[in-house]
């Protein structure tokens, strides 16, 4: 007997279980339809290599099915208990006859990671409430969306379609069931050991004969277009594989080993063969140890995500809480929900940008321009100017809770660590003026001003899927403080581009939104200013003024002195340097087995 005809066994017993139960009428069409997909998990492992993967799946199909009845008599739950344990000896029967050896273990450790200071993510039936009360189906968006900066390795693997019609038709048989829901990734007994997340471009979706618009200019036109818009200068530090068009699509493929990662590619690749070519691979990691959930620069972020309305239940203390369609297209909150293509609802548009950061030029900048609040060391100066331009402290914690000490206490507390507003009780306090706490021009502010306009526009948080959290390193990461006036070494200059740095990290930012313009502009722009001050400048961390090439064109930023707030600092150097990227469009899962494999 071979593990191909022992899962067909199993099929037919769960199919047999699934006729029964739907003779008492109480599965619902989402539940028929998650259930629809598992047939597709089964047949695309015909593709993969014979070491009993579909062992497993026949295990997540029995643990699906019994979930799919809400309501129904005991006899029928006595009745389908025994077809399911059934179908649990023939799986066990069959795996060791087929000569599999041994069943592969479900999850005990969870794919996702949690640093402390990062919001908790909803569990599996806290979501499922959630989503119940208004509607949201989380069989059918894809994890990654809602789930955000919360993996610990991740690939994404750009590619282009060379063969639309074979494409199609494994994206129907056998990719559309890899491709993992919200539902599974919260659920530790339903994880899969890789998760799998696919996006389109404009271009791939128009190589698929999909020609709908999708009502945003943005997705429309494509990045390579809105280099310059961007505050990129030019497009020559760009990915060769980021210039022009040429990518059609890009698989998301995340997991705790590198090991798990590769393989799933492969059998991706395997699947698809030559229907697809690839254009480019970045590869991710949290950064280890005590470091995880930092950036880069060594800033904690991640702090300040949104609580999703019908995913989180009970937001946190100042967590934005957001309607669903300001992250999802077609749902409660999207403004252009009824001009979209029915086909888009539950998806999301995804804002794709390798970045690099310099981060031996900004430890640099702050050694030079250290502040000189009396009572604070050299290194705590150092350290607080770097915090006012971000507008957190190295932990997280805010600055505008713990103006002048970092509070790693603080930080790590998740009832506290976002629950400010800028706004102060104290009667000589005037929100509009006052920078003792917080610049206007700090990174964070600019990005939420939370009390600064009342009340806050929830339309304008944005879904940081990845962010700062995964990274490649191109160089020896630098954590050196570099000394006032200390010049960088000729080692760490690049031989190609005089100025910057060969010690650079790299890392992959996604930002989600049902709308792409909005989302670029947040996350580049901001807000250049607060009515009723003077302009305090660009976002000192990612903001820019570049009109051209050669880029790291000065930016003035007001407001970072304490003692001083109208002194000008004067910045020289683009700590964020743009690698190029591209705009994408996340469909919900229902749609690779139907618009989009048609």
């Amino acid at each position: 007997m071979t593990p191909h005809l022992a899962f067909i066994i199993v099929l037919t017993t769960l199919l047999l279980g699934k006729r029964f139960v739907e003779e008492y009428s109480i599965c619902s069409l989402d539940e028929r339809l998650e259930e629809k997909r598992f047939l597709s998990v089964g047949r695309s492992s015909k593709s993969k290599d014979s070491d009993a993967t579909d062992v497993p799946q026949a295990q997540w199909a029995i643990h699906l099915s019994q979930r799919l009845c809400i309501e129904y008599g005991d006899d029928a739950i006595n009745q389908y208990k025994e077809m399911s344990a059934t179908a649990v000896a023939l799986i066990v029967q069959c795996s060791f006859v087929a000569g599999a050896g041994h069943l592969k273990p479900r999850r005990t450790k969870s794919i996702l990671i949690n640093p402390d200071a990062q919001p908790d993510l909803p569990t599996a039936s806290e979501a499922r409430v959630a989503s119940q009360a208004i509607g949201l189906n989380l069989n059918d968006i894809q994890g990654d969306i809602l789930v955000g900066m919360k993996k610990d390795k991740e690939l994404f693997f750009f590619f282009s379609i060379q063969n639309a019609t074979s494409f199609k038709a494994k994206l129907a048989s056998d990719i559309h069931g890899l491709v993992t829901s919200t539902t599974q990734l919260l659920d530790v007994a339903l994880q899969p050991v890789t998760a799998v997340n696919i996006a389109f471009s404009k271009t791939g979706l128009t190589t698929l004969g999909i020609n709908d618009d999708l009502q945003d200019f943005g997705f429309s036109s494509g990045q390579f277009s809105d280099a310059l818009a961007l505050g990129d200068p030019g497009t020559g530090n760009w990915v060769q594989g980021f210039a022009g068009t040429g990518v059609h699509g890009v698989f998301l493929i995340a997991s705790d080993t590198q090991a798990n990662i590769d393989a799933e590619l492969a059998n991706i690749q395997n699947i698809l063969g030559s229907s697809i070519t690839e254009i480019h691979r970045l590869q991710g990691a949290a950064r280890p140890g005590n470091e995880k959930g930092h950036e880069h620069f060594g800033y904690m972020d991640g702090i300040s995500q949104p609580a999703v309305r019908g995913f989180v239940q009970n937001p946190l203390p100042g967590q934005a809480e957001i309607d669903a369609g300001v992250i999802l297209t077609g749902e409660e909150g999207d403004f252009s929900a009824d001009f979209r293509p029915a086909w888009t609802k539950g998806g999301s548009f995804l804002a794709f940008r390798q970045l690099k950061q310099r981060v031996p030029e900004f430890n640099k900048f702050l050694a030079n321009n250290a502040l000189t609040v009396p009572g604070l060391t050299q290194q705590e100066n150092i350290d607080l100017l770097g915090a006012r331009m971000v507008g957190r402290w190295k932990s997280g914690a805010p600055i505008d809770l713990t103006p002048l000490h970092d509070d790693p206490v603080l930080a790590a507390d998740p009832q506290r660590n976002n629950f400010f507003n800028y706004v102060h009780n104290d009667p000589n306090f005037q929100i509009s003026t006052n920078q003792t706490m917080c610049p206007f021009a700090a990174h964070t502010r600019k990005t939420r001003p939370r009390g600064d306009f009342q009340p806050e526009n929830a339309f304008n948080h944005i879904m940081r899927a990845v962010a700062d959290d995964l990274f490649v390193v191109t160089g020896a990461e630098s954590s050196a403080q570099f000394p006032t006036n200390q010049t960088l070494t000729e080692g760490l200059l690049s031989s190609k581009k005089p100025g910057l740095t060969m010690q650079t990290s790299c890392l992959a930012v996604l930002l989600r939104k049902h709308c792409l313009s909005r989302i670029m502009y947040l996350a580049h722009f901001g807000y250049d200013h607060v009515p009723l001050i003077s302009r305090p400048g660009v976002d000192p961390i990612i903001g820019s003024t570049n009109s051209g090439p050669p880029g790291d064109a000065p930016r003035t930023v007001n407001g970072l002195d304490p003692l001083n707030f109208q002194r000008p600092i004067v910045i020289n150097t683009d700590f964020v340097v743009s690698r190029g990227g591209e705009y994408f469009f996340s469909p919900p899962i229902s749609a690779l087995l139907s618009t989009l494999s048609q």
